[in-house]
């Protein structure tokens, strides 16, 4: 297994601390990170996949925070995909309480916007792509990236986005059919940047799993950093 070169780190948040997983881009730390994300998990935790993606966006100059979005059902999930393991991950799933979870992404989004000096950003996946939307409506955030967020179309909520967003779907994703990718363009602000990929199903970023499209995922993440790279440089 892969060793991840972040640690494991918390965030007072109220009488409580929030569990993440942070880490830093590999330059000394009087350089400025290109920006801060807060990147938001998928229904398996911060497991060992989300723990890579954020290394791997550290190693393009961000610094990047995990939030623990199950810590209020049950700490420290790191979850497979298979058997009893996707059991427990849609349970939990099941037990989230939604407005929670977004405040427990803005209490990070200003924690990295009170580290200073670079702006603030949202990358979610799967579920974390859904909530990356939600919290996209809220002040705060400088722009925010979702992949494969099931139902967002569904929420009323695409048209109150309140900054820059580029979203990219599976094309043959059965949670987002092309008429939900229609309607959710649609729903968003002008200008917002909606991306399917043909021959990619749900899961397509994830290089763990067998859904993993190497194609689509390259040209999603070559989106995303162009995208991230050209709102820190607007600010």
């Amino acid at each position: 297994m892969k060793l991840t070169r972040g640690k494991d780190t918390r965030i007072a948040t109220g009488s409580a601390e929030l569990p993440c997983y942070e880490v830093y881009p590999p330059h000394p730390a009087s350089e400025r990170p290109t920006g801060r994300i807060v990147l938001l998990q998928e229904i398996f935790g911060t497991n060992q996949h989300i723990r890579e993606l954020a290394d791997q966006w550290a190693d393009e100059g961000f610094h990047v925070i995990v939030p623990d979005l199950f810590w209020r059902i049950e700490p420290g999930v790191q979850l497979g995909y298979d058997g009893e393991d996707l059991e427990t991950a849609r349970a939990l799933y099941g037990k989230l309480d939604w407005d929670l979870a977004a405040d427990d992404v803005m209490t990070c989004v200003d924690h990295a916007r009170a580290a200073g000096g670079a702006p603030v950003f949202l990358l979610g996946f799967c579920f974390g792509g859904k909530l990356a939307t939600i919290c996209a409506t809220r002040p705060g955030i400088d722009a925010a990236v979702g992949y494969y967020g099931v139902g967002i179309e569904k929420l009323g909520i695409a048209g109150d986005v309140a900054c820059p967003i580029m979203l990219h779907f599976g094309a043959d994703d059965k949670g987002t059919p092309p008429e939900a990718i229609a309607e959710l363009r649609r729903q968003l602000p002008e200008g917002a940047k909606v991306f399917s990929y043909e021959g990619a199903g749900h899961g397509f970023n994830n290089w763990r799993k067998s859904a993993y499209d190497a194609p689509c995922a390259q040209r999603a993440f070559a989106r995303s950093l162009t995208f991230l790279r050209n709102a820190a440089q607007a600010e």
